[in-house]
This record gives C-alpha cells, sequence and structure tokens, in this order.
C-alpha cells in the first residue's frame, strides 16, 4: 500500500466513510466531535512522529458529570477503567504522556506512585511506564501509550536520599518548586524571590546523580536563572510561554531564561492554558503556534515542544457542577496569572478542549509552511533527545 493509500486507509477507518471533495483536496474530516479537516501530511506527521505531552495530568475531576472523580476510582480501582475509557488515550496521538501531580508530601507521594504503579500494572495491555531511553524508542511500535511519572513538586524530598526513592519507584522528572515558597526555592507566585536555596543545589545535585530531569517550569525568576547556571545535564520547563508575548504574566519565561535554557540543553514545552497564551479572548491554536514560531526563532525548534498542562479530556483544572474557576485561583498573588477563564470555568484555549488537541497544533504548523522535521521535533523530538539525555 503507497503512502496516499494508506492515509485514506486511515481516515476512512476514523470516520467511517469520507466524502469525495475531501479525498480530491487531500483533506479528511477524522473526528465526531469536529468539523475540522486535516491535512495528509498532518496526518502522516502524527502517525510518524513519537509524540509526547509533558504535562498531560490524565483526568482532572469533574464533578458535572461524576459524583466520585474518575481518576480517583481509576487509582484506587484499576478494574473500573474500561477499553472504552481507554479509547480517548489510544485514539489521541499521544504516544507518552507525563502524569505531573502528586501531593506535596512524603507520605502522600508515597501513596500516589503506588497507586499509579498499581494502575499501570493493572493495564499492561494498554499503557507502560517509561523509564529508560529504550523505552521512548518502543513505545511507538508497541501501540501502547507511555506513562511518564512527574510531579510537579519537589517537597516530598526531605533529604537527598529521598531523590534515590522515587528514582526507584519510577519518577523521572522534578519540578524544583510549585507556585510558593519551599525548601529548594521560591515559585513564581511567592512575595520574594530567594532564588535557589543549599537545600534546592543538593537536590539537583542528587537528581542529576540518579538520572532525574530538572523541571523549573513554576520557578520564580531569580530561582530558574540560579538553577539554570549551575545544572549540569539538560533542564527542561514542561510547560511554559513566552512572556515577551504576555509582558504582563510573570507566569511565563522571558527571553533570557529561555535562552540559558537551550544554551544548557533543555527543551520548553508549550502549554494550551488561555491565559499563558494570550492576554485575552479570543485565544485559539493559531495563537499558540505563535508562541511556538517564537521560540522556534528564539532559540531553535531542538529546544520546543509541548506540554498541554490539560488532562486528555482537555479540562485544565477541576471542575464543579456550577460554572466557576473554584480552587485554582484560592492562592495568594494568583492575580500574576492575569487570569481568565471560558464560559464553563476552563482554562483551556478555545477549540483545543479534547483529546486529539495535537492534530489541531499539527495541522496550524503545517499551514504555516514549518518543515516535517521541525514539527517532528516541537510533537515530542526534542523532549526525547534530553530525556534520553538525563536517563542515559
Amino acid at each position: 500500500m503507497d503512502r496516499r493509500a494508506a492515509l485514506r486507509s486511515i481516515a476512512t477507518a476514523s470516520l467511517g466513510v469520507i466524502a469525495a471533495p475531501a479525498l480530491l483536496r487531500n483533506r479528511y474530516q477524522l473526528f465526531a466531535h469536529t468539523p475540522a479537516e486535516y491535512s495528509a501530511r498532518t496526518i502522516a506527521l502524527m502517525r510518524e512522529s513519537t509524540v509526547i505531552d509533558m504535562l498531560c495530568q490524565f483526568a482532572f475531576d469533574d464533578f458535572r458529570t461524576d459524583n466520585v472523580p474518575k481518576a480517583l476510582r481509576w487509582r484506587r480501582d484499576p478494574s473500573s477503567f474500561t477499553e472504552a475509557d481507554f479509547a480517548q488515550f489510544r485514539d489521541s496521538g499521544v504516544n507518552v504522556l507525563a502524569l505531573g501531580s502528586g501531593p506535596a508530601n512524603y507520605d502522600g507521594m508515597l501513596r500516589f506512585f503506588a497507586e499509579w504503579n498499581g494502575f499501570v500494572a493493572s493495564h499492561s495491555e494498554w499503557f507502560t511506564r517509561i523509564d529508560e531511553p529504550r523505552d521512548l524508542a518502543s513505545i511507538k511500535r508497541s501501540g501502547k501509550v507511555g506513562i511518564l511519572m512527574t510531579t510537579q513538586t519537589s517537597d516530598h524530598f526531605r533529604t537527598a536520599d529521598d531523590v534515590d526513592t522515587f528514582y526507584a519507584l519510577g519518577q523521572r522528572v522534578s519540578q524544583l518548586t510549585y507556585n510558593m515558597q519551599s525548601r529548594t526555592g521560591a515559585g513564581f507566585l511567592e512575595n520574594r524571590d530567594s532564588g535557589l536555596t543549599a537545600f534546592g543545589q543538593e537536590i539537583i545535585a542528587r537528581m542529576e546523580k540518579v538520572g532525574m530531569v530538572v523541571d523549573l517550569s513554576h520557578c520564580a525568576d531569580q530561582t530558574t536563572l540560579d538553577a539554570l547556571q549551575i545544572v549540569t545535564r539538560p533542564p527542561v520547563f514542561t510547560h511554559a510561554s513566552a512572556r515577551t508575548l504576555l509582558p504582563e504574566c510573570t507566569r511565563c519565561k522571558p527571553d533570557d531564561a529561555l535562552r540559558l535554557l537551550a544554551d544548557k540543553g533543555g527543551v520548553v514545552g508549550i502549554p494550551m492554558i488561555r491565559f499563558m497564551i494570550r492576554p485575552a479572548p479570543p485565544v485559539t491554536v493559531q495563537h499558540v503556534a505563535d508562541h511556538v514560531e517564537h521560540l522556534i526563532r528564539l532559540i531553535g525548534p531542538e529546544h520546543v515542544g509541548v506540554g498541554s498542562d490539560l488532562d486528555m479530556a482537555g479540562l485544565a483544572n477541576p471542575m464543579t457542577k456550577e460554572p466557576g474557576i473554584g480552587a485554582i485561583a484560592n492562592q495568594p498573588n494568583f492575580s500574576r496569572y492575569n487570569a481568565y477563564f471560558a464560559a464553563n470555568g476552563g482554562a483551556h484555549v478555545d477549540g483545543l478542549d479534547h483529546p486529539k488537541r495535537l492534530f489541531d497544533l499539527t495541522e496550524a504548523l503545517v499551514q504555516r509552511k514549518h518543515s516535517d522535521a521541525t514539527i517532528r521535533l516541537v510533537l515530542g523530538g526534542s523532549f526525547a533527545r534530553v530525556l534520553s539525555a538525563v536517563w542515559k
């Protein structure tokens, strides 16, 4: 079967039937949830790339449809996760997703890792834990979805020896701080940016020794720069955008930090959080592509990836029965986000609140005439390089 016939086969399998005009234009409507059409090139790039989302939080609590949150039920009773549940993960086009969550204490994180390891082991026909470079190399052809055990805090490290403990449990990336001051450094919502602490320096050294990737996404500016100065292995911003395009959102990273990240061999993942992409609505995939292009021009495509900061369904935050932003805004200095929300209280980019959103981003980059090589790097090649280098 030639490439054109293979693409038609994929599209037909997704839709069941395709209108003749779409075939003649070499564009395909793949998904029932949207009338959007995708080019044959987009479909091929998604099919051929190892697609990595460096922050896809599996499933947020959604009390609009569930009295017992699915993610909690799935972890504590893996048998409740069905093949129908797996379908959205399988069909998303994402091959590896990084959990990027977890409690901010040692005991809670032990339980979190135990639950996730149990869940993945219970569904080994669908999921596999990503631990080393060969796992990344083989995940595409396995037909499974890779789970990358990551956290958005390092508060569970009581001493440097705990880094070894959690590495043994599967953790491969740790965010140095969350939003506030911790023993390692300052998050960007803290009143005063203290910079990297002595304990933070010790934790980074141990992470690099065992082969755990340092994530600086939520660190305040001085803490970010301090860490970037001392790292000896490529660090990451798993989910961060360019402050040049949103000067008043200090959660975004300034160009000097982005350049230093690239100098260290690191990668930044573009989020799909509306107020980290554009200061006001409307905010669409085209504005996400603007950030991608800015970063490609600034630091090169080999330093750019995706970290959507959504769950697989496309939620950016837990959802209550009534529209509203809930606990996400109940943090000191939250105004630094300059946040605004969709009508249902979600923080997603408009039109990307669905599992197949990486097709939309790929299509936007195709339309902007980026090369296949560049798009493959953004879809996962850049992060695969860094993960493999640090783990090795």
